[in-house]
């Protein structure tokens, strides 16, 4: 399987832990990473070529900081210019039928902040919810999201260990041994690989 990730992050220069987590994907076999802030930085999105990407793949990432409980600007952009009716979605849009969606979020808040009645007062499933059924409406098979939590206070070892285990998810999907099913039945991917890799 081909994996496409749609990569924002508007203060990338800053970045500690998604410089860490993307090292190296751009190597990667069946990998393609779309660094969408370099691509287009006056955000000009060319529709024709993000929607021959789509095609190009069978797997569809968003890879983000998780800012104000959504995506990058640049992210929203590129959905409501490339995911047109007729083509995405609607009763003809059936371009992106069973790919598979899912997002890798990084949060500075540690993942007991995103419970209810918590600081955040929900869970991360609840916040993407509005992305996720975007892409639901698309026909496409959406996954639980994998996340790095508590970004502010990791050290080197665990960010490393957070990167071993994204590798180890997309390593999965390539060779088309994800089960599905399984992935479903988790809060997050994290989660299931987990359990996949005992």
């Amino acid at each position: 399987m081909k994996i496409l990730i749609l990569f924002a992050h508007p203060a990338f220069h800053k970045s500690r832990i998604n410089r860490i987590l993307i090292e190296g994907l751009q190597e990667k076999n069946n990998v393609t990473f779309h660094d969408l802030y370099e691509s287009y930085p006056d955000f000009n999105i060319n529709i024709k070529r993000e929607q021959e990407l789509l095609l190009q793949h069978d797997c569809v990432i968003f890879h983000h900081p998780f800012f104000w409980y959504s995506v990058p600007a640049i992210l929203k952009e590129w959905q409501d210019l490339v995911l047109q009716h007729g083509w995405a979605y609607g009763s003809k849009g059936i371009a992106l039928k069973d790919k598979i969606f899912f997002s890798v979020l990084t949060t500075g808040g540690p993942k007991q902040a995103y419970v209810k009645e918590s600081f955040h007062n929900h869970t991360i499933l609840e916040l993407i919810a509005p992305i996720l059924q975007s892409f639901r409406l698309c026909k496409m098979i959406i996954l639980p999201p994998f996340v790095v939590h508590g970004t502010h206070a990791m050290e080197n070892e665990q960010i490393n260990s957070h990167k071993k285990n994204y590798f180890k998810l997309l390593e999965h999907i390539i060779a088309d041994e994800l089960d599905v099913n399984n992935a479903l039945e988790h809060s997050y991917l994290n989660d299931y690989l987990e359990l996949k890799e005992k």
